[in-house]
């Protein structure tokens, strides 16, 4: 039992990976991961609205009727998006301003009514809980690591918080580097996901 509960945390870490692997809710990873901050936001957001639905929807299974669960899934992920849409206007205004509609857009997300669809309203609520927050770290890190790229190679800096100021600057180590402005560009989000998948593919085969 123990063993089972750790594939299924440690299978969105790797093996169903959503942006990698699955090959879902592409459209805030290629959105969103111009700076790293926006990166770890978005994914940070995404997973509360996933390990919160699924929570709910394997709660609700046995009473939510077989016709309407979709419509019923929706309404329990459309309640959590607004909960982080209140939340971060709360006490992240910045970013939510930095994400704009992509916070909204959570309740479409592929990754996370397919969960609720193929997992949570199938196995209970523990099984669920992990799955959530398996995916969900695993999507967090996947636009961390994309926006981290795309953010160095295009801006030179790599923005952790913006309020903060934490912020590293390549320009004060290595003066002569020229950013490459055509990453943090709508193109550059497609070839740097591409060249990711790519490299994913590789490490996967071996």
């Amino acid at each position: 039992m123990a063993k089972s509960l750790t594939q299924e945390f440690t299978k969105g870490l790797w093996d169903e990976v959503p942006p990698f692997r699955l090959v879902l809710g592409l459209c805030p990873v290629l959105g969103v991961t111009t700076t790293l901050e926006n990166g770890w936001g978005m994914g940070l957001a995404t997973m509360f609205v996933l390990v919160c639905s699924n929570f709910l929807v394997s709660l609700l299974r046995k009473v939510i009727p077989s016709k309407v669960r979709i419509a019923c899934f929706i309404i329990i992920i459309a309640t959590f998006v607004i909960v982080v849409e209140l939340m971060m206007q709360a006490y992240a205004y910045e970013l939510y301003i930095s994400l704009g509609v992509f916070i909204p857009l959570i309740v479409v997300n592929c990754i996370v009514l397919g969960r609720a669809e193929a997992f949570a309203s199938k196995n209970g609520i523990v099984p669920s809980l992990l799955d959530g927050l398996g995916i969900g770290i695993g999507f967090t890190l996947s636009l961390s690591a994309l926006a981290a790229i795309r953010e160095i190679i295009g801006n030179g800096t790599l923005t952790l918080h913006k309020k903060a100021e934490i912020m590293f600057e390549l320009a004060n180590y290595a003066p002569s580097f020229e950013p490459f402005a055509f990453m943090v560009q709508p193109p550059g989000a497609f070839i740097c996901l591409g060249l990711m998948l790519c490299v994913m593919n590789l490490i996967g085969n071996k």
